[in-house]
């Protein structure tokens, strides 16, 4: 089959991805193709990705350190507004040491990769998110993969397992679902087994736990077992990620992350955007507020409908759907009332539950929730 013929296929299955070109800043508002669109497809959860502060935050930095940081962290890339970053990061979610990945994606790979390898042993959550599948890929390390938070199986894994070293990985919020992992038993097992825990909280950070900062403190939960990764596009409104953890493992991953080592470093202007949006995430408790009153408000008007909500209590509320013909057309019935939810069609979600995935922010009000739900209504 050539290539022609392959995206063809997609075509015909329903499965052919597009793009959308936004003509302005991101928010609950949005501009594409010149129409104006009530947004709910983006994972800005606090609604800072347009924030003034933020603006300000990358202007002043851009006099200071130029744009580009010039080299990797390793050379000469690494600025006094990454080292500062990283200490407040570390503080933050309570950890001694924390390290800026230009991606979620490249601080996966690079964390998995450099502490496993072939002899070693992965297990891994059914629904993590592709980055951590792909890690473990790379990492040539054994996959033992568990369905969907069942810790039974899970157990009888890591006591079947004799690898020198295991690592159990898991998506905090699950991405596509909006569930949370059960963290504690989780934990309790890695222990229990000598195993360590890698937290992808790319979604629960500035969300979850007291002031934004995330799924270890919304749980109470510490240990030198844990390697914490979260991102810094989604609630905290900018881009890269970083992790953080017991202060040898960040060391190893300074010597050996092959994702950390050999790329540029993040722009400066971006740390100092980060810095800026860190302190409105841990001072604005009103945006999680906000959050939690619009996920009520949309559970309460879509328990009659046509289609079910899965259960969630994040700002990832996916409608489930079925059929990727069904789930693009409502897609597209969505946006002639001028709201954008985005369709989600295998492989990012398994066979038969393509879904809407609807995504909350706090820049939202609940005349935009209602607006959704009357629209979801009149479609059933």
């Amino acid at each position: 089959m050539n290539l022609r013929e392959a995206l063809d296929r997609r075509r015909a299955d329903g499965l052919l991805r597009t793009r959308l070109t936004l003509e302005g800043a991101q928010g609950a508002h949005v501009r594409v193709a010149g129409h104006d669109y009530l947004a709910f497809a983006s994972n800005d959860y606090l609604g800072l990705a347009n924030h003034p502060a933020l603006a300000e935050a990358v202007t002043q930095a851009a006099r200071r350190y130029g744009v580009g940081s010039g080299a990797s962290h390793l050379i000469v890339g690494h600025g006094h507004a990454h080292d500062t970053l990283e200490q407040e990061l570390a503080d933050f979610v309570g950890l001694p040491r924390a390290l800026l990945f230009s991606t979620g994606y490249m601080a996966n790979l690079g964390v998995v990769s450099a502490l496993v390898g072939r002899q070693d042993e992965v297990f891994a959550d059914k629904l993590n998110h592709a980055s951590l599948n792909d890690a473990v890929v790379l990492s040539r390390a054994r996959m033992r993969r568990y369905p969907h938070a069942d810790m039974g199986v899970l157990e009888r894994l890591l006591a079947q397992s004799d690898a020198p070293r295991k690592l159990v990985v898991t998506d905090g919020v699950f991405s596509m679902d909006g569930d949370v992992a059960p963290m504690a038993e989780l934990l309790a097992l890695c222990e229990r087994h000598g195993a360590f825990l890698l937290v992808d909280d790319a979604h629960g950070f500035g969300v979850l736990g007291e002031g934004g900062r995330g799924i270890l403190n919304h749980f109470a939960l510490a240990s030198p077992r844990i390697i914490y990764m979260a991102t810094l596009g989604k609630a905290v409104g900018v881009m890269g990620a970083f992790v953080a953890g017991d202060a040898d493992c960040v060391e190893t991953l300074i010597q050996r992350a092959r994702t950390y080592i050999y790329t540029t470093a993040l722009p400066p202007l971006v740390a100092a955007a980060v810095s800026a949006s860190l302190a409105i995430v841990r001072e604005d408790d009103w945006r999680r507020d906000r959050l939690a009153t619009l996920i009520q408000r949309l559970r309460q008007g879509l328990a009659a409908g046509r289609w079910r909500l899965l259960p969630s209590t994040t700002p990832i509320q996916p409608l489930l759907v079925g059929g990727n013909r069904e789930a693009l057309e409502l897609s597209e019935a969505l946006r002639a009332h001028g709201l954008l939810v985005p369709a989600i069609r295998p492989p990012t979600v398994p066979r038969d539950s393509a879904r809407l995935r609807i995504s909350l922010s706090a820049a939202h009000t609940l005349n935009d929730i209602d607006r959704l739900v009357d629209a979801l209504s009149s479609l059933n």
